[in-house]
């Protein structure tokens, strides 16, 4: 999809936006550089489904050694809630294609196992994730898909996640930072390392499981990822989030064309839910993290 082209939208029937009336008062909508924050009651999915009618979705998702297991259930959450409607090619990245379950996908839809090795440790996996996502953008997803949307694999569905997320780059609000100050960042601070954010600097925390756009800008994001750790490796330095830091280094100077609130990412068991997040689309599921990794 050409994105710098406006797209055609058919004749349609819908609401008026009244412009004295927004339909939102009680959070941000707007970041400062003005790229809209995606929440509930912001958007309206029959339009944008017009706009991105055209559209193919490709979607990553990492599973490695025991995270294979989650799988079953993001699959089929996905075909209930993710693009609907919308082509989408699912990219499984894993190194055991033979545990890859079957689940029946929608028309247009399909699954393409990419088979990766693993590492032994799962930080190593988060720190190759986002080459192994550069090198396959420039081997085949720039030929096959307009947009990709990266997520994690330990997760489900559980609402509306469609092309209202869809930009040339996006990010997530972390749920866990979205009201706290930029000093309360778990940014890494240490200034060897190549994911160094200053304390006196920051817009938002946004968090490693969820994040995407055009294929093009997917690529820049993961290959400067992938040699800021590569430069870290070489000092023999780790940052404190792993790829999730360098990310945040990322977006705060390559600022994100949209960002998806904390719907868009939950953990019911860790965080109340407050009023304001109306909908809860993408979620954790249970897990004992020491027993998956190890």
């Amino acid at each position: 999809m050409d994105t710098c082209r406006v797209p055609e939208v058919p004749r349609m029937i819908y609401p008026k936006a009244q412009l004295l009336k927004p339909t939102r008062t009680d959070v941000l909508v707007t970041t400062p550089w003005l790229a809209p924050i995606i929440w509930d009651g912001t958007f309206d999915s029959a339009i944008l489904d017009m706009q991105f009618r055209n559209t193919t979705i490709g979607l990553t998702v990492f599973a490695i050694k025991k995270y294979v297991v989650f799988l079953k259930l993001f699959l089929e959450t996905a075909e209930k809630y993710f693009m609907v409607g919308h082509k989408v090619i699912y990219y499984i990245f894993t190194d055991r294609p033979a545990d890859i379950p079957h689940v029946p996908l929608q028309e247009g839809r399909q699954v393409v196992v990419l088979k990766v090795r693993n590492y032994t440790r799962w930080q190593d996996v988060c720190l190759h994730r986002m080459e192994m996502i550069s090198n396959f953008s420039e081997q085949r997803f720039l030929h096959e898909v307009d947009y990709l949307v990266c997520l994690d694999v330990d997760m489900k569905f559980s609402d509306h996640v469609g092309v209202e997320i869809l930009s040339s780059l996006f990010g997530t609000l972390h749920p866990g930072f979205f009201a706290a100050d930029r000093q309360a960042f778990t940014y890494e601070r240490r200034p060897l390392s190549q994911a160094y954010i200053p304390r006196d600097e920051g817009d938002f925390y946004y968090i490693g499981a969820f994040f995407g756009g055009s294929v093009l800008e997917v690529h820049r994001l993961t290959k400067a990822c992938h040699q800021a750790m590569m430069v870290d490796k070489a000092n023999h330095i780790e940052a404190v989030w792993h790829d999730e830091s360098h990310l945040n280094k990322y977006l705060l100077y390559h600022k994100p064309t949209k960002v998806l609130s904390p719907e868009y990412l939950w953990d019911e068991r860790m965080l109340r839910r407050p009023p304001f997040v109306r909908k809860l689309r993408y979620v954790a599921v249970p897990k004992n993290h020491q027993a998956i990794r190890n």
